[in-house]
C-alpha cells in the first residue's frame, strides 16, 4: 500500500490530494499546521489553514496571498483525500492534519504540546494508522513543570527586580510563547508589561480572537529617556545584542524555553535566569501521544528524530525518521 505522505524537494507531499504539508519550497497548495516560520513559508500558490491561523498567515505572507481557512473538524475533499484539522495545542490556530485516502488514515501532528495553555485549544488525540510526530524534545531529560508554577516564578523574578530598581527583560518567541506568558501572568497580576513591536503585533491579533492577557504597552511608544526600572519587558531573541537594548539601563535578562531544562544552557546563552516553559510536548507527553494515536507505524520529524524512532522500535512499535528541512526550533 502506497504511503499517503512522501518526501519531495518542496517538502512533505500527499499524492492522493496533490498538496504539501508545511512545504519549505514553493508548492501548488500548502496545508499549514501553524504559522511559525519553519512551517509557514512564502512562495506557494495557495494555502489552507485553520480559521484561527488565517490572520497570522496573512500577516506573514501579505494580503495578496491566497489563504483558505477551515474550522477544526471540518472535513474537506482535496483531490482523492479527505482532510481535516484537529487541535495541536502548540499555539493559537495550530493543528494536526488528518488525511484519509486509499483505506488509510495518516495524521501529521505538526508541532504540539499537551500542557494546558489559556491561549490555545487543548490537543485532541486523533486515531491513525500512521502518525507523523515531532521530536523537538524527545529525550527523557525533557519533562516540564506545571505552567502556573513557572508563571509564579516569573512574577517573583519581576517582583524582586522591581524592589531592586532594575528592568526585567524576558526573551521569548514572539508568536505563541509571549502571549502564553502574558495570559498566565494575567491570572496573577494586573500590571502592564512592556513589549517589543514584534510581540505587540501578534498580541493584538490574539486579543482580536478573544484571548485575555496582561495589559501591554509598546516600548516604541514610551517617552525618550524614561526609566525602565522595575518594568517587565517581553522581547524576541532577535532583539538581543541590538541597539534597541541600550535604553533599559540596569537590567536582568531571562529566557523562557524548554531548552532551559538542561543545566548549563542558560549560562552558555548568557542569560541571568531561565524559565522552563515550552510550547512542545515533553518526553512523557510524546510517548503518551504516540500511544493514544493507536498508530501501527510512526514517522518522526523535527528534533531528536533518531533517538525517538529508535526508542519506539525497541519498544515494539515500527518507527522511522521522515527527514524535513527544519529540525527543531531554537526558540522552543
Amino acid at each position: 500500500m502506497a504511503d499517503l505522505i512522501i518526501s519531495t524537494p518542496e517538502g512533505l507531499f500527499c499524492p492522493a490530494g496533490g498538496f504539501h504539508v508545511d512545504p519549505w519550497g514553493a508548492a501548488a497548495r500548502a496545508v499549514v499546521t501553524h504559522v511559525h516560520a519553519d512551517h509557514a513559508r512564502p512562495g506557494s500558490a495557495a494555502y489552507l489553514c485553520t480559521e484561527a491561523s488565517a490572520p497570522f498567515l496573512r500577516r506573514r505572507l501579505g494580503e495578496d496571498a491566497v489563504v483558505q481557512a477551515a474550522a477544526y473538524g471540518e472535513r474537506m475533499r482535496i483531490g482523492d483525500a479527505l482532510v481535516s484539522f484537529h487541535p495541536a495545542g502548540h499555539v493559537l490556530g495550530s493543528a494536526q492534519v488528518r488525511i484519509e485516502a486509499d483505506g488509510q488514515v495518516w495524521v501529521v501532528s505538526g508541532d504540539y504540546k499537551r500542557a494546558p495553555d489559556p491561549t490555545s485549544p487543548a490537543f485532541e488525540p486523533v486515531r491513525a494508522d500512521v502518525f507523523v510526530t515531532e521530536a523537538t524534545f524527545a529525550l527523557p531529560i525533557y519533562r516540564w513543570p506545571e505552567p502556573p508554577t513557572v508563571a509564579a516564578e516569573i512574577l517573583a523574578w519581576w517582583d524582586r527586580n522591581r524592589e531592586a530598581g532594575v528592568a526585567s527583560l524576558l526573551f521569548c518567541y514572539a508568536m505563541g510563547k509571549a502571549q502564553r506568558i502574558l495570559a498566565e501572568l494575567g491570572r496573577l497580576t494586573d500590571r502592564t508589561a512592556l513589549v517589543h513591536g514584534a510581540v505587540a503585533e501578534v498580541t493584538e491579533l490574539y486579543r482580536l480572537q478573544g484571548v485575555t492577557m496582561l495589559p501591554t504597552a509598546r516600548v516604541a511608544d514610551m517617552p525618550a529617556r524614561r526609566s525602565y526600572a522595575g518594568e517587565l519587558v517581553l522581547a524576541p531573541l532577535s532583539a538581543g545584542g541590538t541597539t534597541w537594548m541600550r535604553r533599559f539601563g540596569e537590567r536582568e535578562t531571562a529566557f523562557a524555553s524548554g531548552w532551559m531544562r538542561v543545566r548549563g544552557t542558560r549560562r552558555r546563552k548568557g542569560y541571568d535566569r531561565g524559565f522552563v516553559l515550552s510550547d512542545h510536548a515533553d518526553w512523557p507527553a510524546l510517548l503518551r501521544t504516540v500511544e493514544e494515536s493507536g498508530a501501527e507505524r510512526v514517522l518522526v520529524t523535527h528534533g531528536y528524530t533518531e533517538e525517538l524512532a529508535r526508542f519506539l522500535r525497541e519498544s515494539g512499535r515500527p518507527a522511522e525518521v521522515l527527514p524535513t528541512q527544519f529540525e527543531g526550533e531554537a526558540d522552543a
